[in-house]
C-alpha cells in the first residue's frame, strides 16, 4: 500500500510516495486533495520510490490532476521512477504531468516482457476514460434513488453487469436512459433489484420499480 510524505516548497507542495500505485492507492486521494487545497499553485510528485504502478494508479493521478485544474493549479511528476514512467509512456499521459522546467520527465522505453499485458491495461484505461462520465452518472442515479454510498452504488453496477452479462458501460447507458423514459429489460430489473438489496438499500421490489419510483426503463 502506498504511503506519502509532504514537504512545503514555496507556493507548492512536494509529495513523495512509496509502495504501490494500484487500486488501493485511491485511499490517498482525500489527503492529496487536502494537500492540493493548502498549496498555493499545486503539487510536485516524486514517485521514484514507487515499486509498482498499473492503470488504476494512473487513474488516481488523473483524478488528482483534474482536481488541480479545477482549482487553477497544476500537478507535475518530477521524478517518476521506472515503474511509473513506463506506464505513463505507454498510456500517453506522460505530457499531462510534465512541466517545461529542468525537471521534465525522463523517457522510459517499454520493456519487452509483460508489454502485452500492460498494453491491454492501457486499452482498458482509455476505454474507461471515454465511458466514465456515463458510468459516474449511473452511479449517481443509484445513490440518489436507493440511498447508496458511492462504493455500494459501484458494487451494484458491477454485480448487475456480471449477472446479466452486460458490459458495464452498456448497463450504465441503459440505466441513464431510464431518466429519459425508457425501460430496463425484466432480467436486468431483477438482477438490479437483487444487487440493490444485497447492498443493504431498499427492498428488491423497490429496486425493480426503477430509479424514478415508477417502472424501470429500457436503454437505447
Amino acid at each position: 500500500m502506498a504511503t506519502m510524505d509532504v514537504i512545503p516548497d514555496g507556493d507548492r507542495m512536494t509529495v513523495t510516495l512509496w509502495g504501490e500505485l494500484d487500486l488501493g492507492s485511491r485511499r490517498l486521494l482525500p489527503d492529496l486533495y487536502d494537500i492540493l487545497t493548502l498549496s498555493g499553485s499545486g503539487i510536485d510528485l516524486r514517485l521514484d520510490a514507487v515499486g509498482f504502478c498499473d492503470c488504476s494508479g494512473v487513474n488516481t493521478l488523473l483524478d488528482l490532476r483534474l482536481r488541480a485544474l479545477d482549482q487553477g493549479k497544476s500537478l507535475t511528476v518530477r521524478s517518476p521512477g521506472r515503474p511509473v514512467g513506463r506506464v505513463l509512456e505507454l498510456t500517453g499521459t506522460k505530457e499531462l504531468f510534465t512541466d517545461s522546467g529542468p525537471h521534465a520527465l525522463p523517457a522510459f522505453p517499454a520493456q519487452a516482457d509483460g508489454d502485452r499485458e500492460l498494453r491491454t491495461e492501457v486499452a482498458q484505461l482509455r476505454r474507461a476514460m471515454q465511458t466514465r462520465p456515463t458510468i459516474d452518472l449511473a452511479r449517481g442515479i443509484l445513490m440518489a434513488s436507493f440511498g447508496l454510498s458511492p462504493e455500494a452504488a459501484w458494487s451494484v453496477l458491477v454485480r448487475t453487469s456480471q449477472n446479466t452479462n452486460l458490459k458495464l458501460h452498456h448497463l450504465a447507458r441503459d440505466l441513464v436512459g431510464t431518466v429519459r423514459g425508457s425501460t430496463l429489460p425484466e432480467r436486468v430489473q431483477q438482477q438490479l433489484a437483487a444487487a440493490v438489496a444485497g447492498a443493504g438499500a431498499n427492498t428488491p421490489d423497490d429496486a425493480a420499480a426503477g430509479p424514478s419510483g415508477g417502472p424501470a426503463r429500457d436503454g437505447d
